[in-house]
């Protein structure tokens, strides 16, 4: 009650919480987690195929990370996760797209006999353009983990005050793991449900929300020390302009 009473640290803590959610529910860790899943619904029978592929994801965001600690301070927290959500949606509209077959389920009725022999292949359907989910896949990892996989813990170690880092951070990650919980124990049953295609096109829809969210609740923390932080949190409630610096606090750096 303390914390949410306090303007600095409730303003804080919707950006800092709002990004751990928003890094997990626009699907990474469904797609680190069940990646082979993942490759088999678009077309790959083979279960060694699926799982040579899905290694490709854990190197590309592996490297995302490298790519991460040279461009944070040079383009900015907010830029970058800015960036990193436009190509997350635009990944996820391709991976709706690719994942989108309807045209093979008449094939796939005519040859339902001899589908079924094939006992190696366990999910979704044949498919001579899987390669363009994988293309999906892979811009997926390429834009998410640069930005969304790391900014956010960052963000969350810069922007409370210091007196209240320490719970603040600890509220963030477990908002984060909570989330993390609720996507991987959902996602096999929304596909299921409602299929890969639209399952992807959910997660679509939540980074497009994830954008609009930061661009209006996370502050620009790069190169700000924290009393700085502070008082930008006290004044504004909309944060508009907060990827650049201001000329006054350009001028009194110097000073300080």
């Amino acid at each position: 009650m303390k914390l949410l009473k306090t303007k600095t640290v409730r303003r804080g803590l919707i950006a800092g919480v709002g990004l751990q959610v928003f890094q997990q529910f626009v699907g990474i860790n469904t797609v680190m987690y069940y990646s082979p899943t993942i490759v088999q619904l678009a077309g790959f029978a083979s279960n060694r195929t699926a799982l040579l592929l899905s290694l490709i994801t854990s190197g590309l965001n592996a490297l995302g990370s490298i790519v991460s600690i040279y461009f944070i301070d040079r383009t900015g927290r907010k830029k970058l996760l800015l960036i990193s959500l436009f190509g997350v949606a635009v990944s996820l509209g391709l991976l709706a797209g690719f994942s989108y077959k309807p045209w093979l389920l008449g094939l796939h009725e005519v040859f339902e006999g001899f589908i079924s022999k094939l006992l190696w292949y366990t999910r979704g359907c044949p498919s001579n353009f899987g390669w363009l989910a994988l293309v999906g896949l892979a811009l997926y990892i390429i834009f998410f983990s640069p930005g969304m996989g790391t900014a956010p813990w960052i963000v969350n170690s810069e922007i409370y005050p210091l007196r209240f880092i320490g719970v603040c951070g600890g509220i963030a990650a477990t908002a984060n793991w909570i989330s993390n919980l609720i996507v991987a124990q959902s996602f096999l049953s929304l596909t299921e449900a409602i299929g890969t295609s639209w399952t992807f096109l959910i997660f679509g829809v939540i980074s497009v929300v994830a954008l609009l969210f930061v661009i209006v609740y996370v502050p620009e923390t790069k190169g700000l020390p924290t009393e700085e932080i502070e008082k930008m949190l006290e004044t504004r409630t909309l944060h508009f302009r907060f990827w650049e610096r201001s000329h006054k606090s350009q001028e009194k750096s110097p000073a300080v």
